[in-house]
């Protein structure tokens, strides 16, 4: 049984993570940052435990990471998204979304990074997009971070990888998740039409990805593609 933490997991994606990791014997915890029932019911449907942790305040991170007694498998999921002009974009908002989607990655990384050199082991995933491998009008920010992921989870797979650590990606398509629900149901139902699998995915669809990657101990520094073949 390995000890398995998950940012972002009182929704989406990150819940699906939650409940599978769970449901195969994991000793799972996972942060999340405001939605305290919706956390308090993950938990509580799973048998889990939730910290409320901002993944962009280190100090934060630290201090969640302290009350976590081992880390065998690191799943950075954590994520927030935008849509628009990047003319448009406030300053603010661009810097608000590597400080979540990027520089989260690095403050979780660095707070399990004791556990996996004491042992000279450990796993992790972090989350990028469809949108990081090829770029998407009007998300040029979002497109931007997740793209850093990519770069990021490749170098880290180098730098890690002698220490036993591997390091991959998974690069969901469109997943049917809160972050679609401002999106027009036909141009989702377009997109699914336009996948060779003819729908668009699920968050239990990129959680099955990352069981894999959790077990496939001869893989490091790749990105996986959960995008029903959207991107080829």
């Amino acid at each position: 049984m390995s000890n398995v933490i998950i940012t972002g997991g009182s929704r989406g994606i990150g819940a699906a993570a939650v409940e599978l990791f769970s449901r195969q014997g994991h000793c799972v915890y996972f942060l999340y940052e405001k939605e305290h029932e919706k956390a308090a019911e993950v938990a509580k449907k799973t048998g889990t435990r939730a910290i409320c942790c901002d993944v962009a305040d280190s100090a934060a991170v630290r201090e969640a990471f302290a009350g976590i007694p081992d880390v065998d498998v690191l799943i950075c999921n954590a994520g927030i998204c935008h849509t628009g002009l990047m003319s448009m974009l406030p300053e603010a908002d661009w810097d608000r979304l590597f400080d979540v989607n990027v520089k989260g990655i690095y403050n979780c990384v660095n707070a399990a990074m004791p556990f996996f050199l004491k042992k000279q082991s450990g796993c992790i995933i972090t989350v990028s997009s469809m949108w990081g491998q090829v770029g998407a009008s009007c998300e040029a920010a979002y497109s931007a971070t997740k793209g850093a992921v990519i770069a990021l989870t490749k170098a880290l797979a180098k730098e890690l990888g002698p220490s036993g650590i591997r390091c991959n990606c998974v690069a969901p398509g469109v997943i049917e998740t809160d972050m679609c629900a401002e999106v027009d149901p036909q141009i989702l139902a377009e997109m699914a039409q336009d996948s060779p699998v003819g729908r668009n995915g699920t968050p239990m669809d990129v959680a099955k990805a990352m069981i894999y990657l959790a077990d496939a101990e001869f893989v490091t520094g790749q990105v996986i593609p959960v995008n029903g073949g959207y991107v080829i």
